[in-house]
């Protein structure tokens, strides 16, 4: 018989982390997800010298560039669902592991034989399948661990990693790149992961909730959290198809770009650094318009700043829809953006190889954001819909 409605709400609150917590939670994890991003940078960062290297075309770089969201699209659920089953700070550090591991290893990867093209696809295809499980895993823990009212901000702050961490790649990585390589881009994102993951182990997690994690892992030990999701309940939700589209746009949007910019800026200003990623469509619009190197750089680092305002709205909104199951159907979302990202970062480099212009890429990117926002107004709320329909409005 389950427990009554008020000692399951006192059991929830006596879960979440006090202030202290909070904020040591807070940090770290936006320097988790600034490190996620300057591994999953890396690729585009170094992308020119490495076509340069390995004698790749655009189309062949776009098959390298998007093989990392073959495998992110395959473990964005699995990441939700065993942030909500394990706890998905457990999940963060485990993935963590691998993937820094992976990265710092990945110009080794490439001169095992003569086929770079296809072991530089396995490295990015390993990455995006570890790193597909982090933002399922974060959306769950945070709903499980933050209080209902601070978690706008706690998102928006965690998730402002992904524009530093961008951002920082391409300034720090273009400056790597003349000084000692493309190689040296992958050992230190790769190498400073790795050391991040040793500081959480150390001081934020218990070794003795790291062993059951990875023996639930292992060996499908049983664990008391019901981990039943409401898919008919959920899906029959305009609001929830509007969080997923929305979701999927601003993914796909970004994703696009990320892989993208560093190899605009390097063929368009090639006596210049990359400085700047980001999002948005009018600035994606902008970007397709100017020949000037200064502007770029503006129009770039402006929509980074915008992108951070899908973190206080499209991702929270998920939370707020389905708190008891926000890391799976964030991951659904998720899914679908990734998914997006292979057509999309594959089709652009078609359309830039095919036209010969870059503009056909930021209007491809002005006509995704548009429409996700668009539907998000028109459909999205932030009503709880996980409930039973007797409880919905209570």
């Amino acid at each position: 018989m389950p427990p009554p409605e008020p000692a399951r709400r006192d059991s929830a609150e006596d879960a979440q982390w006090s202030r202290p917590e909070c904020q040591a939670w807070t940090a770290t994890l936006l320097l988790g997800t600034c490190l996620l991003y300057c591994t999953r940078v890396s690729m585009p960062v170094c992308a020119v010298s490495m076509s340069q290297d390995f004698g790749w075309n655009k189309k062949e770089a776009g098959i390298a560039l998007s093989s990392f969201f073959w495998g992110y699209c395959l473990t964005q659920v699995a990441g939700g669902h065993l942030g909500d089953r394990v706890g998905g700070e457990k999940i963060i550090l485990l993935s963590a592991t691998a993937w820094g591991f992976i990265t710092a290893a990945t110009p080794l990867l490439t001169h095992l034989g003569g086929a770079h093209l296809v072991f530089m696809t396995f490295s990015r295809i390993l990455t995006g399948l570890l790193q597909g499980l982090y933002f399922p895993a974060l959306t769950s823990l945070l709903s499980q661990k933050v209080r209902e009212s601070e978690r706008a901000f706690t998102y928006s702050a965690v998730g402002c990693g992904s524009q530093f961490g961008t951002l920082m790649t391409g300034a720090v990585g273009s400056l790597l790149l003349d000084w000692y390589g493309w190689q040296s881009v992958f050992y230190v994102s790769g190498g400073l992961t790795l050391l991040w993951v040793c500081y959480v182990y150390r001081y934020l997690l218990s070794e003795q909730d790291l062993i059951l994690a990875v023996g639930v892992l292992v060996q499908g030990l049983p664990v008391a959290r019901d981990t039943r999701v409401p898919w008919r309940q959920l899906f029959r939700k305009p609001s929830v198809w509007a969080a997923i589209f929305s979701q999927f746009s601003a993914a796909c949007s970004f994703f696009i770009l990320l892989s993208w910019l560093p190899t605009f800026f390097k063929e368009t200003f090639p006596s210049s650094k990359v400085m700047g990623l980001g999002l948005s469509s009018v600035f994606a619009l902008c970007l397709g318009h100017t020949s000037s190197f200064c502007k770029s750089v503006f129009f770039a680092s402006a929509s980074i700043g915008l992108q951070t305002f899908n973190h206080s709205g499209v991702s929270v909104n998920i939370q707020d829809l389905a708190p008891s199951c926000a890391g799976v159907l964030f991951g659904v979302a998720n899914t679908a953006g990734a998914l997006a990202g292979v057509v999309g970062v594959g089709l652009s480099g078609y359309l830039i190889e095919s036209t010969g212009s870059w503009t056909s890429m930021f209007n491809l990117v002005a006509a995704i954001s548009s429409l996700g926002l668009c539907t998000f107004l028109l459909f999205g709320k932030a009503q709880r819909v996980d409930l039973s329909p007797s409880r919905e409005d209570l």
